[in-house]
């Protein structure tokens, strides 16, 4: 690179792997478990409902395996508000995993009606007619947070061990096999000294662990890169910041976009959905391979919201809520080989299970939960929870509407490497071919081996009413982290300004600053969103109930 640029991978720290992959002996004191689904989203719950009924039913017909302890471990305080989504829902596996339920039944806001997708430019929207993966004629918005808490319900009631405020620091391991998990300690000082209110971590041991972390999952990292277990290309991703708003006028149809304010070396776009008649759902999501190092999503967003189509929906009212989060971009070439191992499987987002083009990921997350359930049934009734004995929960997977979806539009966000012109004619070669154009496969580099350059900075200041600081923002995630909480963040030794500045744009909750020559981290402001974990400093699991508190996200 020239003096100017740099590759952010060459500051990145490497995965601490010793931390996430422990070889110790369970303690003395372990709470015993049969299966533990490490993550309280639509990927964990659904696969531990799931199992549940499964045995039951099993049981029931006279020759079962008895009563499992199924657990389910959250890091959140409470459930859904670590969860943030779009989000405009598939409902099919939901009816799948509930088919006692008529879908008015499921926690859903309403039935897609009218969606307009519309190309912006500075000052002006121009309607285009709605690309077919984007048609969302029978899909449900709705609240992610929502659907969240409604399944800690049912999981609950079909007798899962629900555990908010538990987050899973390590994996423990005997030789090949996951035989548990190591919670984070709580109460530390920030040097790391035990405080008044110390607990200790608690070892479960497990016959099956379930990773469904979510995006850019640590433990699911750390198995990966513990078992060698790769995929034809990286995974890549892309940053989503979202606001609620309650506002004065309603809005009457899902709207998407395109263009601007993003460069046209940034694929991205945005949202806008109704949740309520006067309630609305905005957010802009842009992948993080884009090449000027000053780039900042948070700031676009607070940009966006000043261009005509947006601003006559929300002027006047009152942004309520605000979080961050990223999503797995990769598609079908970045899925890995292998999703299980020796007591183990890998769920939903933390597998990439998300299809780029039609913005989905929720329904293939819970499809997951529930194809890994059936694996893990079968396993426990066999007596044999080895890597071969789970691996049909891979088949089933590669078998599924999840992998020929991913596979019918294998290319579609990689085609954007190219630019936003010459990517939307690939993708439109794409769609029509069914995803046979180019016919081979598309290569592609983790974002954070991509190169940055400093670009213009989009200078904004905040008015309060409809557009805010970072600072602002974190406080609309009803973020509740001590202020004395050791770090969770592994920053790399000796950060150039430059790029300690491109980590103070990368984070949309102020937790980088760039001072002087320095960089400096206000760890307690981070909402787990994982963007610089994908480009910088590495997220690490920190004490249960630290992190956002959202509600309607």
């Amino acid at each position: 690179m020239s003096a100017n640029g740099f590759i952010p991978e060459r500051h990145q720290p490497p995965l601490p792997l010793d931390r996430f992959i422990v070889r110790d002996a369970p303690d003395e004191e372990a709470v015993p478990m049969d299966v533990v689904f490490v993550g309280g989203g639509p990927a964990g719950l659904a696969g531990a409902i799931e199992l549940a009924k499964l045995v039951r039913a099993d049981n029931e017909n006279g020759n079962g395996i008895g009563d499992i302890e199924i657990a389910v471990l959250e890091k959140a305080a409470g459930m859904g508000e670590h969860t943030l989504s779009g989000a405009v829902i598939s409902p099919g596996p939901f009816l799948t995993l509930f088919p006692d339920l008529d879908v008015r039944d499921l926690p859903f806001r309403a039935p897609v009606g009218e969606e307009r997708v519309y190309m912006l430019r500075k000052g002006s929207a121009i309607r285009i007619p709605t690309p077919p993966t984007m048609k969302n004629h029978g899909n449900y918005i709705a609240s992610l947070c929502e659907v969240v808490r409604w399944m800690g319900e049912q999981a609950e009631a079909v007798g899962v061990n629900v555990f908010t405020g538990f987050p899973a620091e390590s994996l423990l391991v005997d030789g090949s096999s996951v035989i548990g998990v190591r919670t984070t300690p709580a109460g530390l000082s920030r040097d790391g000294s035990q405080g008044s209110g110390y607990q200790p971590p608690t070892d479960i041991t497990a016959r099956v662990v379930a990773l469904a972390e979510g995006t850019r999952g640590a433990l699911s990292q750390a198995f990966f890169e513990w078992q060698n277990v790769t995929s034809q290309n990286p995974q890549i991703y892309a940053l989503g910041v979202k606001e609620i708003w309650e506002t004065k006028t309603p809005l009457d149809a899902i709207i998407h976009t395109l263009g601007w304010p993003l460069p046209t070396d940034a694929f991205g776009g945005s949202f806008m959905y109704p949740l309520e008649p006067n309630v609305v759902a905005l957010g802009l999501v842009v992948g993080l391979d884009y090449g000027n190092s000053r780039l900042d999503v948070h700031t676009l967003l607070q940009r966006m919201k000043l261009h005509p189509l947006f601003r006559q929906v929300l002027e006047g009212g009152e942004m309520v809520e605000w979080g961050a989060k990223t999503i797995p971009e990769g598609g079908y070439y970045a899925i890995p080989d292998r999703r299980t191992g020796d007591g183990c499987v890998v769920l939903g987002d933390s597998a990439g299970y998300v299809e780029v083009a039609s913005l989905k990921g929720v329904h293939y997350a819970v499809q997951s939960g529930i194809l890994a359930a059936r694996a893990i049934f079968d396993a426990l009734k066999k007596g044999d929870v080895s890597a071969a004995s789970l691996s049909p929960y891979d088949q089933a997977v590669d078998n599924s509407f999840i992998t020929s979806d991913l596979r019918a539009r294998r290319n579609m966000r990689l085609a954007f490497k190219s630019g936003f012109y010459m990517g939307g004619a690939k993708s439109l070669m794409l769609t029509l071919t069914n995803g046979a154009f180019p016919g081979g496969r598309i290569d592609s580099e983790t974002d954070a081996a991509e190169p940055r350059v400093p670009g213009p900075v989009d200078q904004i200041t905040p008015d309060g009413s409809l557009t805010f600081s970072k600072l602002d923002a974190v406080f609309k995630a009803g973020n509740a982290t001590r202020d004395d909480i050791p770090s969770h963040l592994v920053v790399g030794t000796d950060i150039p300004p430059d790029v300690a500045e491109f980590y103070e744009h990368v984070c949309p909750a102020g937790v980088y600053e760039r001072d002087g020559d320095r960089l400096t981290v206000n760890a307690p402001n981070c909402v787990d969103c994982k963007a610089t974990d994908i480009l910088g400093p590495r997220w690490t699991p920190r004490e249960g109930g630290s992190g956002p508190a959202y509600r309607r996200m």
